[in-house]
């Protein structure tokens, strides 16, 4: 027994030490590439970014995006047709757009409507599979094995593939600064063994990382780890705490990073359009070639024809359903997965720590994490059906419950929980395969009818790479003649540009909130510490043009107590963030939905009313949109026992 404990930890040194050179080798080699390519794609990245800058943040709006996609043909069609407005999808746009090609996007619901918004918040280069899994089975998970082969096999090709990771870690953080963050993650230690073990597989992962490292990894004592985490309990299922080891990854706000793609690639001449589905293919009768597709607006029933020498399915976990169009007895290449989070108090968490689980009952990975001023925690994947809104169990929540309750010094109860969902993930099987040893987390992309090109796997943290890998395909595919090669490695998305951590002094100092009272009468009232930092984190260079608008047009008031949500974001975001409907809102341009799904339910009425006036409603249509909208809550299995008032617990 001591013996295949000790195992691990010996393979991990030894793999440490046989790293060590392929890295330093790897780096240098990296360099030299990056110094060839420097020159020819800066003058191209200056161009997309002045041209980004030309629009002044202003998108066109959905009336010409759609004039747009409507007016190609089969003389004049677009280079690519993306179906598909998650974060690969509006990352492929962003791609082909900054190469300079005609670019059309469309998506059935709303952008990040799916999976993408419904993430574990973490931009990572694999560290919990990496380090955490491995003690279950050294060959288990993926991040684990391509170090295994590039070490062990020497073979360097595969360890590119963990350095592939790390750097999009990296971008995709630099990118988008006001929506992306380093986080501490901590593992608590109940046995030396466990201590020495993880902190030297999170050395290995730092070594491996070099110059993509956040931040090194260290251990805490036992005192030092309940300094840093006071909910941290010093007795846990299996003996006292001996410590914590702490390494760093990425956090973010998901789908308002995906909306921001999608903004970016518009600004970028992408032709974007969300609520349009892919319906049916055209075939070009001779060569049977994919030609384009027949696209229904879902907010008008108004259908149409879209042109185009490549059509790229980035469409998620519904790739199958698009394959089948064009071809019926398409294999599948999707094995869904989902994770299941829940919503807690910030009591549960302190704000700039994490807390990973390794070792929970049935081997899954549970953890907690500070997130827009809540606690969220959650499971790894677990095996699941394709459905448009998944649930989660009450079972899943429940285990949730049970295993963070194990490490924690605070009684977790269900009455706690303010919102609760499940995303499902597509992981990426071959159809020609005979194992489940086929299922991957890597991304896959595929040409497997003329014309349609299929991306998906992988995962958030390399969204970028997937969007350039497609775009490269479609290139080849299509005969396409784009202007420069990829540049999307350094161009950062709306609000990004010149965004500084501390411009949210200048909301707070240099704005005023007006407020109409229930009465009717204006009053002042000021833009706060916690109001001012959303905005900043939220909107980055474009939060003052969110605040101006509070400011000029009495929108000032907050949607829901406790939470920072301005009436003003509702008439931004219809006016320059694509926001069709009142879900739209409270679940992607906002969180409130995903942060408490009762005050979302209370903020409803007064979002669809400011909708309303930014998009000429009728009675019928608000009416609609409140009956969808809380037909949308409902999937989000929050405690109907929860008391809060003004974002603080008051029951007992």
């Amino acid at each position: 027994m001591a013996a295949s404990r000790v195992r691990p930890v010996a393979a991990t040194i030894a793999a440490a030490a046989a790293a060590t050179a392929g890295v330093v080798a790897l780096q240098r080699g990296e360099r030299g590439l990056v110094e060839n390519e420097r020159g020819e794609r800066g003058s191209a990245l200056e161009s997309v970014r002045r041209r980004i800058q030309a629009a002044d943040g202003v998108v066109p709006s959905r009336q010409v995006q759609e004039a747009s996609l409507m007016g190609s043909s089969r003389i004049n069609p677009f280079d690519v047709l993306v179906i598909g407005g998650g974060a690969t999808g509006c990352g492929v746009a962003l791609d082909a757009a900054s190469r300079g090609l005609r670019v059309g996007l469309v998506e059935r619901d709303d952008f990040s409507s799916g999976t993408s918004s419904r993430s574990t918040k973490l931009i990572h280069g694999g560290a919990p599979y990496f380090v955490y899994r491995c003690e279950f089975s050294f060959r288990t998970f993926s991040g684990v094995r391509y170090l295994e082969k590039a070490v062990f096999n020497l073979d360097y090709g595969q360890l590119r593939l963990v350095f592939h990771a790390l750097e999009e870690r990296k971008q995709v953080i630099q990118n988008a600064p006001h929506l992306c963050h380093p986080l501490p993650c901590m593992t608590p230690c109940f046995s030396w063994f466990d201590a020495v073990y993880y902190w030297l597989g999170l050395k290995l992962y730092d070594l491996v990382a070099g110059p993509r490292m956040l931040h090194l990894s260290r251990y805490y004592s036992a005192n030092e780890s309940v300094e840093l985490f006071p909910t941290l309990a010093r007795k846990g299922p299996s003996g006292n705490l001996k410590g914590t080891v702490v390494y760093y990854d990425g956090q973010m706000n998901d789908s308002r990073l995906n909306v921001g793609l999608a903004c970016t690639a518009a600004l970028a001449g992408a032709s974007v359009l969300n609520h349009a589905e892919a319906i049916s293919f055209h075939k070009d009768e001779v060569s049977e070639r994919i030609t384009g597709a027949r696209i229904r607006d879902n907010l008008t029933g108004k259908e149409f024809d879209v042109y185009a020498k490549v059509i790229v399915n980035a469409a998620g976990p519904f790739c199958d359903s698009v394959r089948r169009m064009a071809d019926k007895d398409a294999e599948p290449i999707i094995c869904p997965s989902s994770g299941v989070h829940i919503i807690l108090p910030d009591y549960y968490s302190p704000e700039g720590m994490g807390l990973i689980v390794p070792k929970t009952k049935d081997g899954r990975v549970v953890f907690m994490l500070p997130w827009l001023g809540r606690t969220l925690a959650g499971t790894t994947d677990s095996n699941t059906t394709i459905t448009m809104l998944p649930e989660p169990h009450e079972d899943e929540i429940q285990f949730i419950l049970d295993a963070i309750s194990d490490y924690l010094n605070v009684k977790v109860r269900r009455l706690d929980i303010l919102s609760a969902w499940s995303g499902i993930r597509p992981l990426a099987i071959d159809p020609s395969a005979k194992s489940t040893e086929s299922v991957s987390r890597d991304h896959v992309v595929r040409e497997d009818y003329p014309g349609l090109i299929t991306i998906t796997g992988g995962k958030w943290t390399t969204y970028r790479g997937m969007a350039e890998d497609s775009v490269n395909l479609a290139i080849k595919s299509g005969k396409l003649n784009p202007s420069n090669s990829c540049v999307t490695q350094n161009l950062q998305i709306l609000g990004g540009a010149g965004y500084d951590p501390a411009s949210f002094t200048v909301l707070a100092q240099q704005y005023t909130r007006m407020k109409k009272s229930s009465s009717g009468k204006i009053v002042p009232g000021a833009i706060d510490s916690a109001v001012a930092k959303h905005l900043s984190h939220a909107y980055g260079t474009m939060a003052e043009r969110v605040a101006i608008i509070a400011q000029n047009e009495n929108l000032g008031k907050r949607l829901a107590h406790g939470y920072p949500f301005l009436e003003a974001e509702v008439a931004y975001c219809a006016r320059n963030e694509y926001c069709e409907s009142a879900v739209d809102f409270i679940a992607r341009r906002s969180r409130l939905a995903f942060l408490d799904t009762d005050a979302a339910g209370r903020a409803l009425p007064r979002v669809v009313e400011i909708l309303a006036n930014e998009h000429n409603w009728d009675k019928t249509r608000r009416k609609q949109e409140l009956q969808n909208a809380r037909a949308f809550l409902e999937t989000f299995k929050s405690s109907k026992n929860a008391q809060f008032r003004d974002g603080k617990h008051t029951g007992y």
